[in-house]
C-alpha cells in the first residue's frame, strides 16, 4: 500500500474557520492523528510554471481548542506533485477562480490524490449534477428568462429562487403565487449574476427539516437534520437553522442507492446531499459539510471513514 506522509489542504484560511462545525478541520485533524504531516495554503497561492503546479504552503499543526486551534510555520514553495494527498476544500462560490484551481490541480491528479477529483468537481456543479436524477428531485427550472420563471411560478404556486452557483443559503428566496416582488427580484438577480438562475417547486416539508446526508465513496455513512428558524425559509445552520439527530428513511436509502454508482464513477470520496421530504435538492461535491455535527449527535466518525477510503484509493 502506498503510504501517506504529506497532506496539503487547499482551504479558506484556517484562522477564519469555526472549528465546532467545520468539516475541513475534522478531516485535517484526523489526518494529523494518523501521523500525516499537514500543509496549509489558500487558493491564491497556487501557481503553474513549465507544466508544474506549485503552492506556497505552511506546515500546520491543529488542536481541537477553540481560540487556539492552529499553528502555522514559515511558508515554503513546494511542487504539489510531491504531496501524497491534496484536500480541495475551499468554500464556493463556484466561479472562474474555483474552476481555474480545478484545472491546475488536475495536472497532478491522480499521482497526487486530489479529494475530490478536480475534473469531476468542475464538471459536476451541485445544482446541475442533481438534474441527472430528475425523478428524485422537485420540479426545477434553470433559466434567465423572466417569462419562463413567471410561468413556472404560476404552475407551481410557491417557488424557491436562488443563484445557480451560490452556496450557504445566500440569495435564496421563497416567492409565493401572490408575491408582488418577483419582478424586482428578477431584476436584481439579472444585475448580480451573469449565469442562469434556478427556480424550484417549494416543498412545505422544509419546515420539518432539510436533511444533509453524507456519503463516503458512494455509500451513506451519516445524516443530520437541519430545521429552519421560524421566520426563515433557509435551513443552513450558519443562518439560524437548528441541527438535530436523524435516521435515514427508506426513501432516502433509495436515493443514496440510486446516486451511489455515479458518485463512485466520478471518484467522489466525500459528498453531501440535501433531501427535503421525499426529494433531493442538491449534490454537494465542492466542500461538503456536516461531519462534526453527525459525530456530535452520536453518529459515525466520518473523518475516520473518509481517511480509510483515501488510504484504500491510494493503494
Amino acid at each position: 500500500m502506498a503510504k501517506i506522509r504529506n497532506v496539503a489542504v487547499q482551504m479558506d484560511h484556517v484562522k477564519s474557520i469555526n472549528i465546532a462545525g467545520d468539516s475541513t478541520f475534522a478531516m485535517s485533524l484526523e489526518a494529523q492523528n494518523r501521523g500525516y504531516k499537514l500543509f496549509h495554503y489558500t487558493p491564491e497561492r497556487l501557481s503553474m510554471r513549465d507544466g508544474k503546479i506549485y503552492a506556497s504552503v505552511e506546515p500546520m499543526i491543529l488542536r481541537d481548542v477553540k481560540g487556539d486551534h492552529f499553528e502555522l510555520d514559515e511558508p515554503e514553495r513546494v511542487d504539489l506533485s510531491t504531496m501524497d494527498v491534496v484536500l480541495l476544500r475551499q468554500d464556493p462560490p463556484f466561479d472562474m477562480a474555483y474552476i481555474t484551481s480545478t484545472h491546475l490541480l488536475e495536472r497532478i491528479h491522480p499521482k497526487t490524490l486530489v479529494v475530490n477529483d478536480p475534473a469531476w468537481v468542475r464538471n459536476s456543479p451541485e445544482k446541475i449534477f442533481v438534474t441527472e436524477f430528475a425523478d428524485l428531485m422537485p420540479k426545477t427550472l434553470i433559466t434567465r428568462d423572466p417569462a419562463e420563471i413567471r410561468s413556472f411560478r404560476e404552475e407551481m404556486g410557491d417557488i424557491i429562487l436562488k443563484p445557480l452557483y451560490g452556496n450557504g443559503g445566500a440569495g435564496v428566496f421563497h416567492s409565493t403565487r401572490d408575491d408582488r416582488n418577483l419582478s424586482s427580484l428578477l431584476e436584481m438577480f439579472g444585475q448580480m449574476f451573469r449565469e442562469p438562475f434556478i427556480a424550484q417547486q417549494y416543498l412545505p416539508d422544509v419546515r420539518k427539516g432539510d436533511k444533509r446526508i453524507i456519503l463516503v465513496d458512494g455509500e451513506p455513512v451519516g445524516a443530520i437534520n437541519r430545521v429552519p428558524a421560524e421566520h426563515d425559509a433557509r435551513s443552513n445552520m450558519h443562518v439560524g437553522g437548528r441541527a438535530e439527530a436523524t435516521e435515514l428513511t427508506p426513501r432516502e436509502q433509495e436515493i443514496c442507492k440510486r446516486i451511489g454508482p455515479a458518485l463512485k464513477e466520478r471518484g467522489f470520496l466525500l459528498v453531501g446531499i440535501d433531501v427535503i421530504g421525499d426529494y433531493m435538492t442538491e449534490i454537494n461535491v465542492t466542500s461538503p459539510t456536516g461531519i462534526r455535527e453527525v459525530k456530535r449527535f452520536g453518529g459515525a466518525d466520518i473523518a475516520s471513514l473518509l481517511w480509510d477510503a483515501i488510504e484504500t484509493k491510494r493503494a
